[in-house]
């Protein structure tokens, strides 16, 4: 526990306070559910006639009402003397009910309907999440957060309050309505500007921008309270789309100077939302300024196209405040919720406008709406993902690729193996930097909602069997993956554990081979010792002349470089080149043959036992070439190791001429094989005036 709140940098002394919080806030919202419910449930009610009728009749007394007068909410009524006389036929209505309680029944809980608890639990659940995101870091960011949630939530309220089954609610709830609504939906798009201007960069001018905004705000709430504004509806619409495009306007500037990907989701956020927003409004108003179809009652028809438009608005915008700040959760999840979203509130909202200004029936218009949606989903369904989400789906073909070419080169030079995951990382995520860090960690973490990704690498040091060092990173820092134009996602991080596995995995396998090779040179070397060279030893003790005994003492020495160099499982540079020389001369002048040698190299490094048995092979059969073959008189070797990149001439006076004419045998067979190991190129050439010279190659040898 003290690990993981060491983790999460929060002190363990806040943690009560945080939970006492979030238990107050639960309660008080429980309590003003329970507190509607109560006053829902006691207030008197009629069920709805059906069909709609001009009146109802209570005690003998006849009420004008509206159809579904008791549905709509004045919120969405868009003609100002309609809306006014709704809310004083439920005042009328509420009046009657109340003088004749004998002729009328309770709602009741049975009253509320099956809409009316899930829209309760969700504005609990938005108020829970904005209560945590606050709690959990209460800057101003947070709480703007949490009051545009708690806005929501009131918004749902009222949504669920006028859900209800049948007629009759209280008349102060309906004469609250439209103020009450229009100062939640203009605080939570002011809260959204003054949020936007502060995150995710915050600008020079957020604090001009927010003082601007709240007391705009404060004006028009102010001015629709007190009557003061005609035609409320295009107000209220106006005033909420003109700070969803401020909202959108204010993250998608500072985007353009420097990409961000937390502000390219916030971006797409904001856009889907006035998007949404724009096609409800359009929706309802063609209701209201057009004819119903013949089918439907002419009341019915604008009450039943704001209905469907608020539920549709309403519920969307409540699950897109509850996305925003888990967005780097899951990738999953969010192509999932964009995409239905998306297009689920594209569609509904499509059939609203076309019910409302084609004039079509319910049926027709849903079918044309299922089959655009269906062809929208069909042929821009990765468009979509990618412009909602700014996700970028990889193929599994591709992470395979990336990934086997790593661990290839990783197995290759397992030293390397920094430098390979950071390119490998590069490749999957494109991130617009990659830093070191010393921060140790176990897997790989998500930061900064979503902006960083921190990649341990720990696990292949520790393969690799390095000890932890001040000078040696951890763990990489990925920062803004694709260019900026996304976010990670936890989905990246577990991707990129399993990456760094599958090259541990590749190290290590590389790491046991080579262990294994290792003990079977070190048999070998210690077979030819034990068994070979005691037979040499005692040959050369009973040689019959001294020239015998010469040869087999060579022989020895040569045995004894071969078995020492088996054994060894890396060898210096600087002790390899004398060696090379020792030996090489010592074969010439028994031969009366002139070696000149030439050896630079700009940093002595550590040969692998491959790099060294292969050079050490090469330099052998090159010299016994000239002495054998070429009947050289001088041979000139000359060795070159500069920027990693190795460049080896052996050059002779002898008898060979045109070496493309030659019949490659065992060993020049073997010296390509060898080089070709190495990853370099051979090449022999005449030696002017006589002679052959060979030239080896090698771009990338890498010395540790």
């Amino acid at each position: 526990e003290a690990q993981a709140l060491a983790a999460l940098r929060v002190p363990a002394q806040w943690m009560g306070w945080r939970l006492r919080g979030l238990v107050a806030v639960a309660l008080a919202a429980c309590l003003v559910i329970f507190a509607l419910t109560r006053w829902l449930v006691a207030t008197p009610a009629l069920d709805s006639p059906s069909p709609p009728a001009a009146s109802v009749t209570i005690n003998g007394q006849a009420i004008a009402v509206d159809a579904l007068v008791g549905r709509l909410s004045p919120r969405w009524q868009t003609d100002d003397a309609q809306r006014q006389r709704q809310i004083e036929q439920q005042r009328q209505l509420a009046d009657a009910l109340g003088r004749s309680p004998a002729a009328v029944h309770l709602r009741g809980y049975a009253g509320l309907g099956l809409l009316f608890w899930p829209l309760c639990a969700l504005a609990l659940l938005v108020t829970l999440v904005g209560s945590v995101i606050a709690l959990a870091r209460p800057h101003l960011v947070n709480l703007l957060y949490l009051l545009m949630a708690v806005c929501q939530a009131g918004n749902l309220l009222l949504l669920a309050a006028a859900s209800v089954r049948g007629i009759g609610l209280p008349a102060d709830l309906v004469a609250l309505d439209m103020p009450l609504r229009l100062a939640l939906d203009i605080v939570t798009g002011a809260a959204a500007v003054h949020a936007f201007a502060l995150h995710p960069r915050r600008l020079r001018t957020a604090n001009r921008i927010a003082a601007a905004t709240w007391a705009a705000v404060a004006l028009v709430i102010g001015a629709a309270w007190a009557g003061w504004l005609p035609s409320l509806w295009w107000w209220a619409q106006g005033a909420t789309l003109l700070l969803g495009l401020v909202a959108w306007a204010l993250v998608s500037w500072p985007y353009r100077a420097a990409p961000n990907p937390l502000a390219a989701v916030l971006r797409r956020f904001s856009a889907i939302a006035v998007v949404t927003l724009a096609l409800v409004t359009l929706a309802v108003q063609a209701a209201a300024w057009q004819p119903a179809p013949a089918h439907v009652v002419p009341q019915v028809f604008p009450q039943a196209i704001a209905q469907a438009g608020v539920i549709i608005w309403t519920l969307f915008f409540a699950s897109l405040l509850l996305l925003a700040p888990f967005v780097s959760g899951s990738r999953q999840v969010m192509r999932e919720f964009a995409l239905l979203a998306g297009i689920s509130t594209v569609a509904a909202s499509l059939d609203l406008l076309f019910v409302a200004v084609f004039s079509l029936g319910p049926f027709t218009s849903l079918t044309i709406v299922v089959f655009l949606a269906l062809g929208l989903y069909a042929g821009a369904r990765q468009w979509i993902l990618n412009q909602m989400v700014g996700s970028h789906v990889l193929t599994i073909e591709r992470i395979f690729e990336q990934l086997y070419r790593a661990a290839r080169d990783v197995q290759q030079h397992p030293e390397r193996h920094a430098a390979e995951l950071t390119t490998l990382l590069r490749d999957l995520f494109e991130p617009m930097e990659v830093l070191q860090t010393h921060q140790a960690l176990a897997r790989s973490n998500v930061t900064g909602g979503g902006s960083a990704l921190v990649v341990p690498m720990s696990a292949l040091s520790q393969t690799l069997g390095e000890t932890s060092s001040a000078q040696r990173p951890a763990a990489l820092v990925l920062r803004f993956a694709r260019r900026g134009q996304r976010i990670f996602t936890v989905d990246d991080a577990r991707l990129a554990d399993r990456v760094v596995e599958q090259l541990r995995r590749a190290v290590a396998y590389d790491l046991a081979v080579e262990r294994g090779r290792s003990e079977e040179r070190q048999r070998i070397a210690q077979d030819l010792h034990d068994d070979i060279g005691a037979r040499l030893l005692t040959l050369m003790y009973q040689a019959p002349n001294p020239a015998t005994e010469d040869y087999v003492r060579q022989t020895l020495k040569d045995l004894k470089t071969l078995t020492r160099g088996l054994a060894a499982t890396d060898h210096r540079l600087s002790h390899a080149l004398a060696e090379w020389k020792a030996d090489i001369a010592q074969r010439l002048t028994a031969a009366d043959v002139e070696l000149e040698w030439s050896a630079s190299c700009d940093k002595d490094g550590l040969l692998s036992m491959a790099q060294w048995s292969a050079l050490t092979r090469v330099l052998r059969e090159l010299v016994s070439n000239t002495l054998h073959h070429g009947h050289a008189h001088r041979v000139s070797i000359a060795l070159e190791l500069a920027q990693q990149r190795l460049r080896l001439v052996v050059a002779d006076d002898g008898d060979g001429h045109d070496p493309d004419a030659w019949a490659h045998g065992l060993g020049l067979g073997g010296v390509r094989k060898r080089v070709k190991l190495l990853g370099g190129t051979v090449n022999w050439r005449a030696n002017l005036p006589r002679g052959i010279a060979c030239e080896v190659q090698v771009a990338e040898f890498i010395t540790r």
